[in-house]
């Protein structure tokens, strides 16, 4: 392959990245564009545009974008339509954000005439797969640049002896071993490896960041609403708010009572079982109020088509194909369904728990005259279920003759 001129790096501004930045210039001799998002990590991320700058990348080769609200929007929400979730517990907080980031690499790549992206994903995990996979989606000549597969600083130390020789500044706590990564976003915060890496000893509380100890949450539970429009939220307890918005003020009353954690060993795409400690707290709330609203407006025939789909859609996800026309197919079976998941639902919240309590619509196909306890009224003769299970019976009727007649 040629060498590429000039690369967009998806870049954070830790000493990872920063390694990779200079690495991209000394070793591959391209030019270097920065790409730094604001996924609602927590972090001030202009530090990162001035240590570019000391690196030596132009004022005008440096992007620090807040997409948030593009976030949750256009990834965030179309995957809660779906009540995505891998492997029945991981909300897929990680996998979600690296379509965005690519998207954005690639289309930076295209407005600065970059033919290259890069990212510090290693060659052991997923995230390598999602945003290449990605990539190639949106376009198909971009080249790829992956330093972990490629080069020789295959220990701490050696990355550590490459920032000096370059004099790339490191922080006091990054000069030793890091107790475990955390990635972070709106959605969520993983943290895995070093001390998480024995599934066999429990996790510290200090790994725990976006969640309070369930067991010191508040004595009292605390009840909040969600108005949902076409399967999106739109508002909390009657306040519009954008999609960004209610995701951070989810995330703050989950955080106080200790909502959203999942200690969870999975198998990821590359072939290996991993642990992970993921925090989700206004996640664990949506979607929780996304089942509740759907129970009372959503045919019974689609909602269950819709949930055999649904480890599928979650596997494209976490397998990093976003991007793909058989995720997009799903997505428009999945919004479809959505058209009348409208209304408002009730939860409380209490210990590391969040269940629904209450849900209303004006869509509702829920009727209390056919399910009613007293008199109906007419609204449902009950007389008609004996024809109804006699038809469902005769085949199970006529396996059980066959089977006495066989045994003799």
């Amino acid at each position: 392959m040629t060498a590429p001129k000039k690369v967009v790096l998806a870049y954070s501004g830790g000493l990872d990245t920063s390694v990779i930045l200079k690495w991209l210039e000394v070793e591959i001799g391209c030019e270097v564009v920065t790409f730094t998002a604001d996924l609602g990590q927590g972090e001030e991320l202009e530090p990162a545009r001035k240590k570019a700058e000391m690196l030596g990348v132009k004022p005008g080769n440096i992007f620090i974008e807040d997409v948030r609200e593009e976030f949750v929007r256009d990834f965030v929400f179309p995957m809660f339509r779906a009540n995505a979730v891998y492997e029945g517990l991981y909300l897929l907080g990680t996998s979600i954000a690296r379509p965005l980031i690519s998207k954005r690499l690639v289309e930076i790549a295209a407005e600065t005439g970059a033919d290259a992206v890069a990212h510090g994903a290693t060659g052991k995990g997923n995230d390598q797969v999602r945003f290449e996979l990605s990539a190639y989606a949106l376009n198909p000549e971009i080249k790829v640049i992956a330093p972990w597969r490629e080069w020789d600083l295959t220990s701490r130390t050696k990355l550590i002896e490459f920032a000096e020789a370059h004099q790339i500044p490191i922080a006091k706590d990054k000069r030793g071993e890091a107790p475990f990564s955390v990635d972070a976003n709106l959605l969520h915060t993983s943290s895995e490896g070093k001390v998480l890496e024995d599934p066999g000893q429990d996790a510290p509380e200090y790994v725990y960041q976006r969640t309070d100890d369930p067991t010191s949450a508040p004595d009292e539970p605390e009840y909040i609403e969600i108005g949902f429009e076409k399967g999106d939220a739109v508002s909390i307890n009657g306040e519009a708010m954008s999609p960004a918005t209610i995701l951070t003020k989810l995330n703050e009353v989950g955080k106080r009572h200790g909502i959203g954690r999942l200690d969870f060993v999975e198998n990821r795409f590359v072939g290996m079982k991993s642990r992970g400690i993921y925090e989700t707290p206004g996640g664990t709330i949506l979607l929780e109020a996304h089942r509740g609203i759907e129970q009372i407006t959503l045919d019974s025939g689609a909602g269950h088509l819709k949930d055999s789909l649904m480890p599928r859609y979650a596997e494209l996800i976490y397998n990093g194909f976003w991007f793909s026309p058989e995720r997009e197919m799903l997505q428009a079976a999945i919004d479809k369904c959505q058209e009348h998941v409208i209304g408002t639902v009730k939860l409380m919240l209490f210990k590391g728990f969040c269940r629904t309590v209450a849900r209303w619509s004006d869509h509702s196909l829920y009727s209390e005259a056919h399910v009613t306890f007293e008199e109906d009224a007419g609204a449902y003769d009950q007389k008609d279920a004996q024809g109804f299970i006699q038809l469902n019976a005769l085949r199970l009727k006529l396996i059980a003759k066959r089977n006495q007649r066989v045994r003799g």
